[in-house]
C-alpha cells in the first residue's frame, strides 16, 4: 500500500483528483485495481473511494452512515449549501460575460483578462460582480474590479475549482470539482427541494 500512500493522504485531505489537478493520481485512481486496493485500505476506516456520475473526480465518502458519518457529512453539506449561491452566480456571471451556450466543465479554460474587459464594458455585469465580490465567501474589501476578479479567482483556487499553470500567466483551468459541484447542486435541488432554480438561468445551468 505504500505506493499508493501519498494518494491516500490527499483523499483523506479531502483532495477532489481529476485530469485536470493531477493527470498521473486521476490515470491511477481510474485503474479498477487501484481502485480495489485503495478501498481495501479505507474499508476499516469507514471510507470508499468514489467519483462523480461522469468519472472526471475522484474523492472520498463513507461505506456506511453511521451517526458520527451522517454528523461529518451535515457540517460538510451545510458549508456547501452555504457556498452555492455565489458559486452559482460566479457560474452564471462567466458563462454570461463570455458568451457561452454552456455551464462550465472540467479542462474549459478561463482568460483573466478577457473576463475583465468584457465586465468593464458592461453596467449590468460590473454591478453583479461587485456585490458578489463583497460576498462573504470571497470578501472582498476592494472597489476596483481588477482587484475583485483576481481575488474571486485567487479563491475559487483555493477552493480546488481551478487550477492556474502558470503563476506569472492569467489563465485558469475549470478542474473536476466543478461538475462535483453541479452534482452536488442537482441533488439538492431535486431531493431537498432547495429552491435553487427559481430562475432560467440558474437552470439552465443544470
Amino acid at each position: 500500500m505504500l505506493q499508493h500512500g501519498l494518494l491516500l493522504e490527499r483523499l483523506l485531505a479531502g483532495d477532489f483528483i481529476c485530469q485536470i489537478s493531477d493527470e498521473d493520481a486521476f490515470r491511477h485512481l481510474s485503474q479498477e485495481q487501484t481502485q480495489q486496493e485503495i478501498n481495501h485500505y479505507l474499508r476499516p476506516l469507514n471510507r470508499r473511494l468514489v467519483s462523480n456520475d461522469d468519472g472526471s473526480v475522484f474523492y472520498l465518502g463513507y461505506h456506511e452512515l453511521t451517526k458520527e458519518a451522517r454528523e461529518h457529512l451535515s457540517s460538510q453539506f451545510a458549508l456547501t449549501v452555504q457556498s452555492l449561491l455565489p458559486l452559482l452566480e460566479w457560474l452564471q456571471l462567466v458563462q454570461e460575460t463570455l458568451g457561452r451556450d454552456s455551464a462550465l466543465t472540467a479542462g474549459d479554460t478561463i482568460k483573466l483578462q478577457e473576463f475583465v474587459l468584457r465586465t468593464e464594458d458592461n453596467q449590468s455585469l460590473r454591478q453583479r460582480l461587485n456585490a458578489l465580490a463583497s460576498d462573504r465567501f470571497f470578501n472582498s474589501q476592494s472597489e476596483q474590479l481588477d482587484s475583485q476578479v483576481k481575488l474571486i479567482f485567487r479563491r475559487l483556487k483555493e477552493h480546488g475549482y481551478l487550477l492556474q499553470p502558470h503563476s506569472e500567466r492569467q489563465y485558469y483551468i475549470v478542474t473536476g470539482k466543478i461538475d462535483y459541484l453541479l452534482d452536488v447542486i442537482r441533488f439538492i435541488r431535486d431531493e431537498e427541494q432547495l429552491p435553487v432554480d427559481d430562475t432560467p438561468s440558474q437552470e439552465a445551468l443544470l
